[in-house]
Formats: structure tokens, sequence, C-alpha cells
């Protein structure tokens, strides 16, 4: 398949880009044709009373002879008005439907009147003036195609300039820097010693413009010895030939030289320069070449951006214009050349990727592509985007008609799990529009769901990925089994050992050492269950879409007060004062109800857990700018700042100088709490200092 081309960007504007501009350009050049036509007309008058082309003049008349009437011709001013009208005439008649379409008709109108001339002298005696007319509308003819000639060639000049302006914004320090990088690739490749690239001046001559050396003592400096002028020699040579030219070592010093002419569409532009520690592996031919290639391409764009393009005389008269144009098209030809790249790139990926114009005509199909649709490349060929996606129907995905509308309409990517029981297979479909970027010269595919098609983001082309989730989705269905295993047949079983660990603690009976031994089992058979809870907690509310999620009006400072009151009694335990800062102008969130109330619940508690007794625990409401604000401060221990980052990852407990991790704690109540507030758009946040206290909050977006 071909690869996608690139499409054009909305960069500068030129005339042509609004109708108003349109109008008041097509008025001005008509009026400048006309003005041409005038003056080509007023130089013909003058060269016809001077008499300069009396001799043409009677080629188109009949002589008169002895005893005849001699010809008359017009009054002065008269021809002066018939010339001047017959060359504005022609000049308006071709700036209006061009010289191609206007040949044939003045040809004729020349023709008509080269007979009307010779009959008119002949029978009628006079002499209608056709040399001065036909050369006046010839002059006229000729300036203004040439005035329209040079209008087209300036506006194809602006636009070349100004499109490989666009397409190409390396600095020229980013341009040293990539022919550096490429010589540092060969140094991974080859026995480099010295690696040299040169560049043309204006006289031919090579001078160097970059360089790497492993040993930079031993260098040689360029213009002080016998070694480096032959080493130029040999370069010049490479260039001449337009082939690789190998010095072994011995014949210019201890080094083999390899020089190699870089060329970029056809033109040599450099060469380079390698000194080689061994013999130069013949193999190692097609490497060199590859990267030349990519240094070539690189030295003509530092070429082209030093000249200035600031010549106003069109390319047909002008060398210099021309060759800034040249140089301008090599540009733009090396940057497609790179980003044909991304066609090979796509070749290689696992995932299935396709591209389509908005056409509907496929402009790139990768082999896996191939694959998951079950294809051939030739097939493709005769494919448009809707056959494409009809070899992917399944149940949810029967229309694809439907899903590319929506797209288009919304802006926004179409995502769909397709099921093939027949071939035990689940592919993932997604469906985009891939837009331009602002203000820059790549393209972005939204990720997110949201491509900006409310803003000034140009569609340009579909981007069509299948991913094949069969085993990601076997392991989500053992991943739901291993969570079914704990939510069953573990939690039975520690019922069981919890109730009968409490019934035989109540027995007399016992020995007060074994009742002390069951009064273990009891506490860490609960451990277990209540960590077996929030591990479930925290996984089922990871596997829910986010969708899914019961969301409502809710006042997270009405949620602080009924948490405070659930949780005073297990203040008062530990003689902590619950303290609440209230804002009465807390705006409402949209959230769930439930959710928020346990992550609240489980900063709290974990506030009066770590807190030590006689302390107080602080609980606020806080309106910012487009979000509230919940903020749980306590005077407990604090989190020393290597925990810090960490605190929020599963199963992860803070170990303090001087004590054990607490072994009550499974590390899974901070981590809910995080994904309870980033399911509803909010972010959390923690201040800390060891001994001093800790500040965790959390914000939602307001309504």
């Amino acid at each position: 398949m071909h690869a996608a081309q690139a499409m054009p960007r909305s960069g500068s504007k030129s005339p042509l880009d609004h109708p108003e501009v349109v109008k008041t350009f097509f008025w001005k050049s008509l009026l400048f044709s006309l003005a041409l036509a005038f003056l080509a007309g007023l130089a013909t008058c003058a060269i016809w009373s001077a008499g300069l082309i009396d001799s043409l003049q009677a080629g188109f008349v009949v002589n008169v002879g002895r005893g005849e009437v001699p010809l008359q011709s017009p009054q002065p001013w008269l021809g002066l008005l018939l010339i001047v009208a017959i060359s504005t005439s022609a000049g308006f008649f071709v700036s209006r439907a061009g010289a191609r379409r206007s040949f044939l008709i003045l040809g004729m109108g020349f023709l008509a009147m080269a007979a009307a001339s010779l009959l008119a002298s002949r029978y009628l005696k006079v002499d209608i003036l056709f040399a001065p007319m036909a050369l006046g509308s010839a002059a006229a003819v000729f300036l203004v195609q040439l005035h329209r000639l040079w209008l087209i060639d300036s506006i194809l000049t602006r636009h070349v300039n100004e499109t490989a302006a666009r397409t190409d914004k390396d600095e020229p320090a980013l341009s040293q820097t990539r022919l550096t990088s490429g010589l540092k690739l060969l140094q991974t490749i080859l026995p480099l010693e010295e690696a040299v690239v040169f560049q043309p001046n204006e006289l031919g001559a090579l001078i160097p413009c970059a360089r790497l050396r492993s040993n930079p003592t031993g260098a040689l400096e360029p213009g002080r010895n016998t070694v480096w002028r032959r080493l130029i020699q040999l370069c010049d040579q490479a260039v001449q030939t337009n082939e690789i030219a190998l010095a072994p070592a011995g014949h210019i010093d201890s080094l083999e030289s390899v020089a190699m002419p870089l060329r970029h569409e056809g033109r040599t532009v450099g060469a380079l320069l390698l000194r080689l520690g061994e013999a130069f592996d013949q193999s190692d031919r097609r490497l060199l070449s590859a990267v030349g290639g990519q240094v070539a391409r690189n030295l003509q764009r530092e070429e082209a951006r030093k000249k200035k393009r600031d010549s106003n005389l069109p390319a047909f008269v002008s060398a210099r214009t021309s060759g800034l144009r040249l140089q301008a098209f090599d540009v733009i030809s090396g940057v497609l050349t790179e980003h044909r790249f991304g066609a090979q790139v796509l070749a290689e990926a696992s995932d299935g990727y396709a591209i389509a114009y908005l056409d509907g005509t496929l402009a790139y199909v990768n082999p896996a592509m191939l694959w998951a649709a079950r294809v051939s490349e030739t097939e493709t060929q005769k494919m448009d985007l809707f056959g494409l996606l009809d070899r992917f129907q399944s149940g949810v995905f029967d229309e694809p008609s439907i899903a590319v509308r929506r797209v288009l309409q919304s802006g926004e990517p179409y995502l769909r799990e397709l099921k093939f029981p027949d071939r035990n297979q689940t592919l993932e479909l997604r469906i985009a529009l891939a837009t331009e970027r602002n203000g820059s010269s790549g393209y972005a595919v939204n990720s997110n769901g949201s491509n900006g098609s409310g803003s000034s983001a140009k569609p340009l082309c579909f981007a069509i990925r299948v991913r094949d989730v069969t085993r990601m989705k076997e392991f989500e269905q053992l991943k739901s089994d291993m969570i079914s295993l704990m939510s069953h047949e573990l939690r039975t079983p520690l019922t069981s050992i919890n109730g009968f660990s409490e019934l035989l603690a109540l027995d007399d009976k016992i020995p007060e050492e074994s009742r002390e031994f069951l009064q273990i089992i009891s506490n860490e058979s609960q451990r277990m269950s209540r960590m077996i809870d929030t591990f479930l907690s925290v996984t089922q509310l990871e596997r829910a879409d986010k969708k899914e999620v019961t969301k409502t009006a809710l006042r997270l400072d009405e949620v602080v007060r009924e948490t405070m009151g659930t949780l005073q009694a297990a203040a008062k335990k530990k003689r902590i004062r619950l303290i609440e800062q209230p804002n009465n102008r807390i705006p409402p969130v949209a959230a769930d109800k439930s959710l928020i109330t346990q992550a609240v619940t489980r900063l709290l508690d974990n506030a009066i857990k770590y807190s030590p007794e006689r302390t107080a625990v602080t609980i606020s409401t806080l309106l910012e700018a487009d979000a509230v604000r919940v903020v749980i401060e306590d005077r407990g221990y604090g989190i020393p700042a290597e925990s810090i980052d960490r605190i929020w990852e599963k199963f992860y407990r803070v170990a303090r100088d001087g004590q054990e991790k607490d072994e009550e704690s499974i590390g899974l109540g901070l981590a809910f709490v995080k994904e309870v507030v980033e399911q509803h758009g909010g972010t959390v946040a923690v201040e800390s200092e060891v001994g001093r206290g800790s500040k965790f909050s959390f914000a939602l977006p307001r309504l």
C-alpha cells in the first residue's frame, strides 16, 4: 500500500484565500494589464510616427502603379487612436481569456486584417494601417502574457518558500546537533577515529562544517599539513566520480580513509570523510549510504537556511530566484521523505493501523491490519474505508457507516470491543479523526475522547486502530475468578474462624492463657477480613466504568459533618478533638455520595489513628477557583520525605524511625481514596513534616 501523504497546513494566507481579496487582486491585475497594453500601443504609435516600420507596412498593401490614385491613409490622430485601441483590446482579451485560448482567435483576426488591408489598398485605395496595429497588438499580448507569468511565478515562489519554511523549523544549533548525531551513529558501528562533514563554499571548495573525533589531541588541523590536503583531494575525487573513494592504510597515513559524496535529489551537497582504525568492511556500504542520505538532507536544509529568499524577480528571468526555489523544493522533498518513515514504523507495529482520507479512500494499511481483517494487500487496493470496516462486523458493530458518521459529527473517537467466538478472538476497534495541531507542523490523533472539535483544529484523515485484546481479556477473567474466590471461598472460613474463636472465648472453663490465644485468633481473622474487604473495594472500583458511578449534586461540607459524627466515638477513646472549620459558601459537586463518604472516612480515620493522644484533628472545606477542597490536618507523627511520593501506592506502608510498620494497616486505604477522587475528575495532595503532623486533602470540580 502507498503511504499516507502529508496534508497541507493552513499557514500564512495567500491573496487567493478570501473572496474579497480575490476580487481586489483580479481588478488590480486587470488594470495593470490594460496599462501595459496601452503603453505597448503608445510605443507602437511612436515607432510608426518615426517611420521605422514603413517597409513592414508596405508588405501588406498593393503597390500603386503609374497613373493610379495614390493610397489614402487615415488622419494621424485617427491612426494613433486605432493603434492604441486595437492594442488595448488585444491585451484585455488575453488578460481575461489567457494566451492559449486567445491564440486561435487572435491569429484568425490577424489573418482577416491582413486580407482586409490588401483588398482595401487594391480596390479602395485606402491603407488601414494593418502593420502598426498588428505590431501594437503583438507587443500588448507579449507584455500582458509576461505580466501574467510574472504573477503566477511570484505566487508559486512565495508558496514554495512558505511551505519550505513551515516544514523545516530547525534552529541552526539543532541542525548542527543533527549532523553530529549522525556521525555518532556511525561511530557505534564503524571503528571511527575521526569523521568530518564537508560542505562546498561559494567557490566550490570543500570546507568542514561538522566534526567528530575519538581522540581530540591527535586530530589533524585543517590546512596545516600535507595529510589534510590529500584527504581533501580524496573527497574531491568522491564528489567528481559520485562514488565512494578509499585510501588504504599507508597510502595517506596510518589510518584507512573513506570519502563518500553526499547527494540529495540528484545534487551533490557535500562530502563525508571517515578515518578508520581498521580496514573498511564492504558490508557496511549499505549502512553508510543510508546514514549519508540523512546527513545530506540535513546539510541541504542548512544550506537553504543560510541563503535569504529575498529575490523579487521571477524564476524564468532570474537564475538566483530559480536556484532558491530549487533549494526550497529540495527542503520539501527531504521533509516528505522523512515523513514517509512513519508508514514504515507502523509496518513494524503489533497493532493494526489504517489511514483513510476524508473521502473514504484508504491511504495506508499495515500488515497487522491486513492480518486482523483477513484480507490481502491486493484486496485492500480495491477497498475503501467502509469495505475495510465491514470486515469487522459483529453484534455490537453491524453498521460501520453509523460509527463513521458519529466520529465526523462529534469529533470524538469510536471505541468498541468486538468478539468473534468462531475464532476465539476479541479485538478492540478504534476510529478517530487525525487533526492538525495548531502552531506546529505535526498532527495529532486524540486519545482522550476529545479532539477539540469545537476549536480550530482541522480534521485531516481517519485513523483506524485494531488491537488484539484476547490475552488481556483472558487475564481479566482470571483476575475476576481470583476476586470471586477471595469474595466467597475465603470469607466463609474466616467468618467461621472468627465466630468459633469468639464462642470459645465465652467458655469460663478455658484457661486465661488459652483465652488470650483465642483473642489473637479472633483479632487476626477480623484483620484479614478487613483486608479482603478493602482489596475488593479497590479492585471493583478500578474495574468500574467511570460512567457507571452514580453522580448527584453533593455538598462536601455536609459529608464531612456526617463523617465526623460517625468517628466521634473513636476520637474520644484517644482523647482527640475533632474540629470543623465551617464555610457556609460551599457550592455542590457532582459525586457519588457513598464513595466520597468512604474516602473522607478513611482519611479522617487515618488522622485519628496516627495522632498522639490529647491532640486535635482539623477538618475544613474550602472553595477554590473551580473546585471544592476538603483538608484534614493532624498533629501526628508525620511522613518521612522519602515516603511522600509512595503513600498512594497499593500495599505501601510507612516505616518511621524507631518504629515498625503498622501491622494493622494493609496499605490500601490511601490507594482507595486516590482512585475514588480521580474517578470523579479530582486530585489528591499531601503535606507532611516528621514530628509536626500531616495535611491530606482532595479537590473535586464544582458545579
